[in-house]
């Protein structure tokens, strides 16, 4: 074979796992970003139901892929571990709060507000990385998170209040992924051992509200027919793209993994505004573009630093 012909061949083969996880990064991103209108759709269902229906398919549903993909060592390995188990039960309080917040906030027509949440996130992880980690930020870092800052006061200012919504979220993320960034576990494994720590009362949660007529399947005659399909698959929507996503972090590095994350937020905004007609005010607008700057200056920071 020609030595052009083996170089071309040589880096097409190097590109393929780059390209397939792009598309892995994009799937899951979007995914992401279309959430919410599959909670949108379950309006009509307490928000705590579908946390308990969405715990309850996912720990079902991520048991099925470990079987299916034989890796069911790696939750053995972390259950002999008492700091893993015990950082888990943290992760999965923190992570049951996310998503009770997120799906209330979409049932409220808060659409905008979990954008916001998750724009500030990667500002707020930074501000988590000096606070706790006692990490040393760099001008360009300190520059950002002092502009977000700016941002988040004027909006409280402008709209009388904190975006608590918006802060929950961004909060609860961060340190969810602080703690699994100290426990040494596959993101699938630790998924069924979070919501397996959360199911014995989510299940309890579902069969005390159908025995008592308020559940989701008791009441199926007064909800939309998709109602009990959509709570069947909560699981399914969950896992699918954390499955996605942990594909996609295997082939990319993370400073290039970390460009796709704006993906979800933006479709949530253009959701929220075009789709549901949620309102865009002066003070949202002020607001998102300060966190949108400082994410250009964290991005710009990012990549410096590892040229």
């Amino acid at each position: 074979m020609p030595a052009a012909e083996l170089d071309s061949t040589v880096a097409a083969s190097a590109l393929a796992p780059t390209r397939s996880g792009a598309v892995y990064a994009v799937a899951a991103y979007t995914s992401w970003g279309l959430l919410p209108a599959y909670w949108k759709s379950l309006a009509d269902v307490p928000a705590l139901e579908v946390l308990m229906h969405r715990v309850a398919g996912t720990v079902v549903f991520a048991c099925l892929l470990l079987t299916v993909s034989r890796r069911w060592e790696e939750v053995r390995a972390a259950l002999r571990s008492r700091r893993a188990l015990a950082l888990l039960a943290a992760s999965s309080l923190l992570i049951a709060g996310n998503w009770l917040t997120f799906i209330w906030a979409v049932g409220q027509h808060q659409i905008v507000a979990t954008s916001l949440g998750y724009y500030l996130n990667p500002i707020v992880n930074v501000g988590i990385g000096m606070v706790v980690l006692r990490e040393q930020l760099r001008p360009l870092q300190l520059v950002a998170v002092a502009i977000a800052a700016a941002g988040v006061a004027y909006f409280t200012a402008a709209q009388g209040g904190l975006p608590w919504i918006s802060l929950v979220l961004a909060l609860s993320f961060a340190l969810y992924g602080l703690v699994r960034k100290t426990v040494s576990v596959a993101s699938l494994a630790g998924l069924a051992i979070e919501t397996a720590a959360l199911a014995p009362l989510a299940v309890a949660g579902i069969a005390w509200r159908e025995a008592h007529g308020s559940g989701a399947f008791a009441r199926a005659a007064d909800l939309s027919p998709a109602v009990p399909w959509l709570l069947g698959c909560a699981g399914v929507v969950t896992a699918t793209p954390l499955v996605w996503f942990a594909s996609a972090a295997r082939r990319l590095r993370l400073a290039t993994l970390g460009l796709f994350q704006y993906i979800a937020p933006s479709l949530s905004l253009l959701l929220a505004v075009l789709v549901y007609g949620e309102p865009f005010t002066r003070a949202h607008a002020i607001v998102f573009a300060c966190i949108w700057t400082a994410l250009a200056l964290y991005t710009l920071e990012s990549w410096r630093a590892r040229a």
